[in-house]
C-alpha cells in the first residue's frame, strides 16, 4: 500500500479503493463532470507510452492536442477529425516528431507537456525525468522546443535542470508534468514567493517571461513552482506545495477559472484535484493549497492515466468543456479518452 505524503498530519488520512490507496486531505467527492467517459482517439493509432497532454484551443485553428510520448520521447500534434483525434497529417507531424537535448543527442524520458502565453508558436516546454539512453540516472529537466525547425526531430532552445534542487528519486520517480500559470493570476492573488516570505514579485526574476513553470514529482506527490531564466538558463525554486497526493502524474491550469488541477494515476485510484491559493479566510494566505479531490468517473477504467487536459470555455456546450486522460499503457488499443466538466469552477471546500 503507498504511503500518504504527510502521514504526520492529522488533516491527511488514506481512503480505501478496490485497487489502491488514495492520499487524501479531507473527503473526495464525486467526479464534478459527466460520468460519460468515452475514448476518442482511433484504435491502436497513437501506441503506447503517451504521458503528456496539454490542449491549444480553436485560436490555434484547428484546435490541437499537445501530447509526449516518453519512450522514445516524442512530442505529437494532435487534431481532430469526426470527434477522433489523430496525428496531423501536416507540417511533419504525421508521426510526431523526435526529441533531442540542446546539443542534439539523447533520447528525452518526456513525461508532461506545456505551453505559456505565446501558445505552441511561442515554445513548447517538456518536462523529462531522464534520457533513455542513460536510463538509471536521474536527469529532471524542463526543456524548450521551437515546432518552427524544419528537421524530423526537434532540437531544445534551452534546458533547466533541476535534478539538484529537486529530492532525489528513483530515475523513473521523477518530474511526471508540467504546467505554466501566469503572473497575472499570481500577482492577483497575493502569491508568496517562499524564497523571500513575501508576496511574489515579478520584477525579481529577470527574463523568466510572464508566468511560472509547476512541475509534479511522482516520488512525493508535490508541486514545485519554478522561474526560469531564459538568458542564463538559471532555474529558480519559488514555492513548495505540498498536494497530499501520493504521486502527481498529470497537472493543467485551468485558465479559465484560475484553478490548477492535478492527476494521479491507477495507483491512487485515479483520483483528480484542483489546488487554488487560499486566503486569510481559507488559508494559508498566499500558498496553493488543495481545495478538492474527486474520485475518478465511474466509466473511467482505473489504468495508467498519466496526461490530462482541458479545453477552453470557448468550446462549452451545455455547461460542460471537454476533459482528456492519456493512458501510458494504450489500454484496449487506445491512449485518449475525453469527458465533459464544468466550464465554471468547481464546488471548494
Amino acid at each position: 500500500m503507498l504511503a500518504c505524503s504527510s502521514p504526520s498530519d492529522p488533516n491527511h488520512a488514506c481512503a480505501a479503493d478496490s485497487t489502491a490507496a488514495a492520499c487524501t486531505s479531507g473527503a473526495r467527492a464525486a467526479w464534478p463532470g459527466s460520468d460519460d467517459v468515452r475514448t476518442v482517439d482511433a484504435t491502436s493509432a497513437l501506441g503506447g507510452n503517451v504521458s503528456g497532454l496539454t490542449y491549444e484551443g480553436a485560436g490555434a485553428s484547428p484546435a490541437v492536442l499537445w501530447a509526449v510520448r516518453n519512450d522514445p520521447g516524442t512530442l505529437i500534434r494532435l487534431v481532430a477529425s469526426g470527434g477522433v483525434w489523430g496525428f496531423d497529417a501536416n507540417g511533419g507531424w504525421s508521426a510526431g516528431r523526435a526529441l533531442r537535448y540542446p546539443d542534439n543527442s539523447g533520447n528525452p524520458d518526456a513525461e508532461g507537456v506545456t505551453l505559456a502565453d505565446g501558445g505552441a508558436l511561442g515554445g513548447v516546454y517538456v518536462v523529462a525525468e531522464r534520457n533513455n539512453s542513460a536510463g538509471s540516472t536521474s536527469r529532471n529537466s524542463i526543456l524548450r522546443y521551437d515546432i518552427s525547425q524544419g528537421s524530423a526531430s526537434l532540437r531544445a532552445t534551452h534546458e533547466w535542470d533541476l535534478t539538484n534542487d529537486l529530492p532525489r528519486t528513483d530515475a523513473n520517480l521523477g518530474v511526471e508534468a508540467i504546467t505554466w500559470i501566469p503572473d497575472s493570476m499570481l500577482v492577483a492573488n497575493g502569491f508568496v514567493d517562499e524564497s523571500t516570505g513575501q508576496a511574489y514579485r515579478v520584477s525579481s526574476y529577470a527574463s523568466h517571461g510572464t508566468g511560472l513553470f509547476f512541475v509534479g514529482l511522482e516520488a512525493d506527490g508535490n508541486v514545485y513552482a519554478y522561474a526560469l531564466n531564459h538568458a542564463t538558463g538559471a532555474a529558480t525554486r519559488v514555492a513548495t506545495i505540498v498536494t497530499g497526493f501520493t504521486a502527481v502524474m498529470g497537472m493543467e491550469y485551468d485558465r479559465d477559472t484560475g484553478l490548477l488541477w492535478i492527476i494521479c494515476d491507477n495507483h491512487c485510484a485515479n483520483d483528480s484535484g484542483v489546488l487554488s491559493i487560499g486566503t486569510a479566510a481559507s488559508g494559508p494566505a498566499g500558498k496553493f493549497r488543495l481545495s478538492a479531490q474527486f474520485t475518478r468517473p465511474s466509466s473511467l477504467p482505473d489504468i495508467n492515466n498519466e496526461g490530462f487536459a482541458l479545453a477552453p470555455r470557448s468550446e462549452c456546450v451545455a455547461n460542460r468543456k471537454p476533459a482528456f486522460w492519456a493512458d501510458d499503457d494504450n489500454t484496449g488499443g487506445h491512449a485518449l479518452r475525453s469527458a465533459g466538466i464544468p466550464c465554471g469552477a468547481v464546488a471548494l471546500r
